[in-house]
């Protein structure tokens, strides 16, 4: 009763999407999700580079913070992510809104160790600096220093809008102002080179050509 109640859209139900594959497309097209730390007074939302693998979801952060401390004791929580595709205009400020697919996932995370943390962290690597299979693995002080949690893609919420066009209101239809949507891209720009390379290497491929949005 928990689960359905948590992940049932209430405000505007006909946007919800049910289909893992959605839900793995916006996941895998995110950089940061926002993580509800509820410590006892001291309740917080912090960004977190992130990466999906397979069935779970993975956060790092510093062993020296105390939001990743607090998450890996096993504490209820929810992530969120949030794409933003674009601003519905409309003739009343009203009627206006956003296209945008927004994903609720609720559970606990749990601390990775030994070689599933190692495989953690390169699978965040690849996620967040794709090709850069040459950068040297983290040290046994960095990995000492590192925290990587993972949750489950178990208990999950996903609303999707997708507006062509504003939802003016009747008395509105012969207002002469603009209405329609304006898309948002997101784009990467020019990989810049760090001065002094030995060997004036080339920016890698997966870099220079990352796709929009990461999907």
């Amino acid at each position: 009763m928990r689960e359905r109640l948590r992940t049932t859209v209430r405000r505007i139900p006909g946007k919800q999407v049910t289909d893992r594959e959605v839900l793995d497309q916006v996941l895998d097209a995110a950089l940061v999700a926002h993580v509800a730390v509820p410590a006892p007074g001291r309740l917080a939302v912090v960004p977190v580079g992130t990466a999906r693998d397979g069935d779970r979801l993975l956060i790092h952060g510093s062993n020296a913070s105390q939001a990743f401390r607090f998450l890996a004791t096993g504490v209820e929580t929810c992530t969120t992510i949030t794409l933003l595709d674009g601003v519905v205009v409309a003739r009343s400020q009203f009627e206006s809104s956003m296209n945008y697919r927004s994903a609720m996932l609720f559970g606990a995370y749990r601390a990775l160790e030994g070689e599933e943390k190692e495989r953690g962290l390169a699978v965040l690597a690849e996620a967040l600096m794709p090709g850069m299979t040459q950068a040297r693995t983290p040290s046994a002080k960095e990995l000492a220093a590192t925290s990587v949690l993972a949750l489950p893609l178990t208990e999950w919420s996903l609303k999707v809008s997708a507006k062509n066009e504003p939802e003016d209101a009747s008395e509105d239809f012969d207002r002469e102002v603009w209405g329609g949507v304006v898309p948002l891209h997101h784009s990467w720009g020019t990989p810049i080179t760090a001065p002094g390379l030995p060997g004036d290497p080339a920016v890698p491929e997966a870099l220079a050509t990352w796709p929009e949005g990461r999907s």
